[in-house]
């Protein structure tokens, strides 16, 4: 079974049964119109936009980067790290393509664009699960089963058909006993809905408007300036328009023209013909993309170098980007590690490692590590070596505790003996 993941068809229909308006060619087989126009919304063309492009490799990157864990319970019940198939998915020892960064990155991508990702089940001959390359989502069409299959008992492992398109264009169809399915939002329970999907007015918008500013400025209005002769001419205009011109370039444009005096022996008026990037409002259309997109993915702006609306700098900044971790990339991995897990066996499952993110700057951490091992200690040295990423170290798994707040029993402290002051018969006697 062989199929290219960079394989795609030149038409891609709306993924499995959903019917989306916002499919072209369905709205013109319905008599409507194209919301796309003339503007072709891809995946390639969409991330030709730099606002998207750096949103979906923001999320894509960020949780290609982080480490992907697998934990089993240990004899005490508590968490421990074990090997399983996540920690290189298509090893390229095994014949595949990509290192587990790359193959995490791509995995979201296609989730973020198409809604879905797709990968083969390669096993060994035993059954075990040794490779899981990843497949292009336009190769793969999601097929509900016919009500015959009800009827004779014939349904797909998992609920629903793959129909995937083959190198030689040849399709068939499998379940979930050879396709990985990782859906990102789906609103029938049966397919994965994407940006290419949801969001491809916006897009089409986008792209539109990248076109114009490129149209304008290629093709467009490109002197600075009209000039026409005020003089009564008794002869041909055009014999004296090349001089003309070189009289203008000579006196009054480039560098060390700037703030001097320029002399020609004609009058001429002159009428301002540019037009300002303010006049054609391509900032303003540049800055609702970046609100446009960042509405989209959840990426702040800030993080999209939009910095004109950032009011809270420092440590607003810092929780900004931790707000992201916590709602934006928390939601998107909790289906992955769910999907994933159910692939181990019990008990095991799948969690990427978010301390790198979550965690304060290094300084802030190592201060409250340090108060909370201190007079009061909460946590043992161990519990902080890990939280700092380091191996456990002997003997710590203990709370320390001063010395000075636990006496020894074996040393005493001595007493300072204060001599008694004399009473009043003793003085007397004396006397």
């Amino acid at each position: 079974m062989q199929w290219s993941i960079f394989r795609k068809r030149e038409v891609q229909p709306p993924p499995g049964n959903l019917l989306s308006i916002a499919n072209p060619e369905l709205v013109a087989l319905f008599g409507g119109y194209s919301l796309d126009g003339d503007v072709t919304v891809s995946e390639l063309s969409t991330l030709g936009n730099s606002a998207f492009y750096r949103a979906i490799m923001l999320i894509s990157g960020t949780l290609g980067q982080l480490k992907l864990n697998t934990f089993t319970d240990d004899k005490d019940g508590q968490p421990k790290k074990v090997g399983s198939i996540f920690d290189d998915p298509d090893s390229i020892n095994l014949g595949g393509r990509q290192t587990p960064f790359e193959w995490k990155q791509t995995l979201f991508i296609h989730r973020i664009l198409y809604g879905s990702a797709f990968c083969q089940k390669i096993k060994t001959s035993a059954g075990a699960l040794v490779r899981l390359p990843l497949i292009h989502p336009s190769n793969v069409q999601i097929e509900e089963p016919t009500p015959q299959e009800y009827k004779d008992g014939k349904l797909p492992l998992g609920g629903k058909w793959f129909k995937v398109t083959m190198q030689d264009n040849s399709q068939k169809k499998f379940d979930a006993n050879d396709i990985f399915e990782i859906p990102n939002i789906t609103i029938d329970g049966v397919c994965g809905i994407g940006l290419l999907t949801i969001a491809r007015q916006s897009i089409s918008t986008t792209l539109s408007g990248d076109r114009a500013s490129n149209r304008a400025m290629n093709t467009g209005l490109s002197v600075s300036a009209l000039i026409t002769p005020e003089d009564d001419l008794t002869h041909d205009i055009t014999d004296d328009i090349p001089e003309i011109r070189r009289q203008l370039d000579r006196e009054l444009t480039g560098p060390n023209k700037a703030g001097g005096f320029g002399l020609l022996n004609r009058r001429l008026k002159v009428q301002p013909l540019s037009i300002t990037p303010k006049d054609a409002q391509f900032m303003e259309r540049q800055q609702f993309q970046i609100e446009e997109v960042s509405r989209f993915t959840g990426v702040p702006p800030h993080l999209l170098m939009q910095t004109d609306k950032q009011t809270s700098w420092g440590t607003g900044v810092e929780e900004q980007n931790r707000g992201m971790a916590v709602f934006v990339l928390g939601p998107t991995t909790k289906g992955f590690e769910e999907r994933c897990s159910n692939l181990l066996a019990n008990p095991r499952w799948v969690e990427f490692e978010f301390a790198a993110l979550l965690k304060p700057s290094p300084e802030k951490e190592i201060e409250l590590l340090l108060k909370q091992t201190g007079n009061k200690p909460i946590l043992t040295v161990n519990e902080a070596r890990a939280i700092r990423n380091l191996p456990p170290v002997p003997g710590g798994n203990v709370l320390i505790v001063e010395s000075a707040l636990v006496p020894d029993p074996e040393e005493k402290d001595e007493e300072e003996v204060i001599p008694d002051e004399p009473n009043a018969e003793d003085a007397n006697k004396s006397e």
